[in-house]
This record gives C-alpha cells, sequence and structure tokens, in this order.
C-alpha cells in the first residue's frame, strides 16, 4: 500500500513537471510596482505559463529586490540594455515577453527639473524592444506604468520628484508605439486609478490588497489574449 501510494506521489510528481515544461515561457521585466505584484501574478498564471522574471540568482526579500539592480527593471533604457545582453547570450527564449518601463524614466532633478529619459529616446528605446524581441521570435506584451499622486509622492521623496502628468504623457506615447506594432496593451494604469488614492503604502507603491488585484488584472488580460490566440 505505502508503495503503490508513494509510486502515485512519484507520478503525479512527473507529470506536473512535464506540463510545467509543456507550457509556454512567460518572461517579466518591470519596475518595483512589477516586484510587489510577482508572487501574485506568478500564482494566477500557473495553469498557462511557465513564469519567470528578471531577478537575483539568490532568494530575496521584497524589500532587498527593491533595491537590486539584478531585479529591478529600472528605465527604458535599462532595460533595453538589459534585453539585449540576455538575448546576447544561449538559452534566453521566452514566447512572451511582459514588459514595464516609465516611473524610472519620468524622474525628475529637483534643482533643475531634468527629467531623466526624454520623450524622443523613451519611444525610440520602445520601439527598439519591440524589433528586439521580434526578432527573436517572441511576443510583447505591454503594461503601462500606475498613477502618481504628486502631493504625496514629492512630499515623501527627497531625491528625485514625479508628476502624474507625465506618467499619463510616457503612458500616450507607449500607447501609440505599441498600437501601432500591434502589441496588446495591458492598462494598468486606469485600472489602478480606479481603486482610488487610500491605497498608497508609500510614495508610490501600493497596499497586499491592490497588488492582489493587480495580478489579477494582468493575469486576467493575459489569459484572454492566449484564449483568443494572439499569445501562445
Amino acid at each position: 500500500m505505502k508503495k503503490r501510494v508513494m509510486l502515485s506521489l512519484i507520478y503525479l510528481a512527473v507529470s506536473f513537471a512535464v506540463q510545467a515544461q509543456s507550457l509556454p515561457k512567460l518572461f517579466l521585466v518591470g519596475d518595483s510596482i512589477s516586484i510587489y505584484y510577482t508572487p501574485y501574478l506568478e500564482t494566477d498564471v500557473s495553469s498557462t505559463y511557465s513564469f519567470s522574471r528578471k531577478t537575483s540568482l539568490t532568494p530575496e526579500s521584497i524589500a532587498e529586490q527593491l533595491g537590486d539592480p539584478n531585479v529591478q527593471g529600472g528605465n527604458s533604457r535599462m532595460v533595453l540594455d538589459y534585453l539585449e545582453k540576455r538575448y546576447s547570450k544561449p538559452g534566453f527564449e521566452p514566447d512572451v515577453v511582459l514588459i514595464n518601463c516609465g516611473l524610472h524614466d519620468i524622474k525628475r532633478v529637483p534643482q533643475t527639473n531634468a527629467i531623466a529619459i526624454d520623450s524622443a529616446e523613451y519611444r525610440a528605446n520602445l520601439e527598439k524592444m519591440i524589433a528586439l524581441i521580434r526578432r527573436h521570435h517572441g511576443k510583447i506584451v505591454w503594461i503601462s506604468t500606475t498613477p502618481v499622486d504628486d502631493k504625496r509622492h514629492n512630499a515623501l521623496s527627497k531625491e528625485f520628484l514625479r508628476y502624474d502628468r507625465d506618467v499619463v504623457q510616457y503612458n500616450n506615447i507607449a500607447d501609440s508605439v505599441f498600437s501601432r506594432a500591434r502589441v496588446p496593451i495591458i492598462d494598468l494604469y486606469t485600472f489602478t486609478k480606479q481603486l482610488g488614492p487610500g491605497h498608497y503604502i508609500d510614495h508610490v507603491h501600493w497596499d497586499e490588497i491592490t497588488r492582489a488585484q493587480q495580478a489579477a488584472y494582468v493575469a486576467g488580460s493575459l489569459s484572454t489574449l492566449h484564449a483568443s490566440h494572439v499569445l501562445p
């Protein structure tokens, strides 16, 4: 009896492993907002995709990941550079690349108001990402940048400023680039905005309930795209 139970457990483990290997591969590169919702998203997409993301080689807490450049997507220049390096090495073959960058692009220097990545470079970086991923036969999904509460953010953050008007402008640039290229867009900005302003835990990040809702929204959007054969 014990032997049969043990064999059954081994069979199930092998079956799950085979199933996981047969699922299309989903790879996420994004800013700290995505770091927070990643644990929920990984669970939410587990029946449809084999999930991975830009990450550290060693396990880290979310607090450690937020400050780790190996996990943080950063601005669009950094995301493009990262993807170019990953694709230059063998073995990086995601079926779907899920991308978000914007919050780090719109950082402004308090003394000069200079923006980190100007709008022309932002547009060019996004266009280069599309060309790069398609050259390697991957599908792309874009996630829009989440809202900023100007007053709250700039009262709590002294190193750099952010403004929601810049978020809107850069999201519009991304909408233009990805719509023209027929890349699916998950509008996380509008989804999060309609939840109301009372869900921040600091200058820009969201509480536990919001993270779970964001992940569910992203996963639901991916599921719809998968079911309609837009994505593998």
